[in-house]
């Protein structure tokens, strides 16, 4: 008589484990665990960034490394000659930075001169129009100057940060590629068997994804400092080759940089040129630009392995600068991608995938429909 005692209360344990937690427990639960988990991406952000970083450049970089080491040469050696490939390609690009940023040091005097008579006509247009006296915008400028410096100050911080993970990321990018079998025994050994082809699966194609990814910015900064390059040199604004690859390197940084993207050649155009036209044309090649790389460059070049909806990326973007700065809406983009890439592969976490997802469901699906108007009576 004692069989189906236990029989049922084996069956009652088991609808009770189905049931789980009440959305009430569950809930706090996790906004607590997602509030734990951002407040230490926050707190350790001076860590993690350049080791994040390093990730994504070990990542791109892990093809040459992969050729090197195909022709048996060892192994320290092929990660050396690697990491010095990346660094003659970084150091390229600075030097043709450096080489146009000092053609500037001649025009310095006619550029004072031109902002300070700038300046002056726009103290007279204020006295003239708002009646305010040129000792009252000065002491305005002064009040700005104080409360600026706490923004040089940061600056600066970040001038030696960036100094900084010029020594972690290399390192951290030696130590990736020099430990990667480990990392992936690991991966594979933390996961039980029946998943090792899962995980094989989620691995290749976020390398994948962020190898894309990567590849398709330098194509569309490319693209983007070439179409910048020639519209100012057409319009014949100073430094048009300069402002058109920094126009196209602050393009990375998503909806912010390409504002000032903008507003430094039409800067420059007031300072060297007289009146409106040109200013107004150079805003109306670089939305022509900024069209053609939303539209096309982007969507065929960038998007075609992450294919998150703008709405996520939006979010996402600004969730990232809240975080991290200018170096969280770079990475939020790949960062996101990987997580569609995993949820896409976890059965309970499908829906995440969808919703982070470019494709749109023409309705909504029937079974849901059906289950909800039971839900409702």
């Amino acid at each position: 008589m004692a069989l189906p005692s236990i029989k049922k209360s084996s069956k009652e344990q088991i609808n009770k484990n189905e049931i789980g937690y009440p959305f009430f427990i569950k809930a706090p639960l996790v906004i607590i665990g997602l509030f734990l988990f951002f407040y230490m991406l926050k707190l350790l952000q001076d860590i993690l960034m350049p080791f994040v970083f390093a990730g994504l450049i070990a990542v791109l970089l892990n093809p040459v490394y992969n050729y090197l080491f195909r022709w048996k040469m060892n192994k320290i050696i092929a990660i050396l000659l690697t990491i010095l490939l990346g660094l003659i390609v970084v150091g390229g690009i600075l030097f043709f930075l450096s080489s146009q940023i000092v053609q500037f040091d001649e025009m310095i005097p006619q550029l004072n001169a031109k902002v300070l008579n700038l300046l002056h006509q726009m103290q007279q247009w204020l006295s003239a129009k708002f009646g305010i006296s040129s000792e009252k915008q000065m002491s305005i400028l002064n009040e700005a100057m104080k409360n600026s410096k706490t923004y040089v100050g940061q600056t600066i911080n970040t001038v030696f940060g960036i100094v900084s993970y010029f020594v972690l990321i290399p390192l951290y990018v030696f130590l990736l590629l020099f430990y990667k079998t480990l990392l992936l025994e690991f991966l594979y050994e933390v996961f039980e068997d029946d998943h090792a082809g899962r995980v094989a699966e989620i691995l290749h194609e976020t390398k994948s994804a962020i190898q894309s990814y990567i590849v398709g910015l330098l194509i569309e900064t490319c693209i983007i400092a070439g179409l910048n390059s020639i519209a100012l040199l057409v319009l014949g604004v100073k430094y048009a080759i300069l402002l058109g690859v920094i126009g196209a390197l602050l393009n990375l940084v998503p909806y912010i940089g390409g504002l000032i993207a903008i507003a430094l050649p039409v800067l420059m155009s007031f300072v060297y040129k007289d009146g409106l036209t040109t200013p107004v044309l150079i805003i109306v090649a670089y939305s022509v630009i900024q069209f053609l790389d939303n539209n096309i460059i982007v969507p065929k070049i960038v998007s075609s392995k992450v294919s998150v909806n703008a709405l996520m990326s939006i979010l996402v973007v600004l969730l990232g600068g809240a975080l991290w700065g200018v170096s969280g809406m770079f990475l939020s983009i790949p960062f996101v991608a990987v997580l569609k890439i995993i949820f896409d592969r976890v059965d309970g976490l499908k829906p995440w995938g969808k919703l982070l997802g470019d494709k749109l469901p023409k309705r909504v699906s029937t079974k849901i429909v059906n289950k909800g108007k039971t839900t409702d009576e």
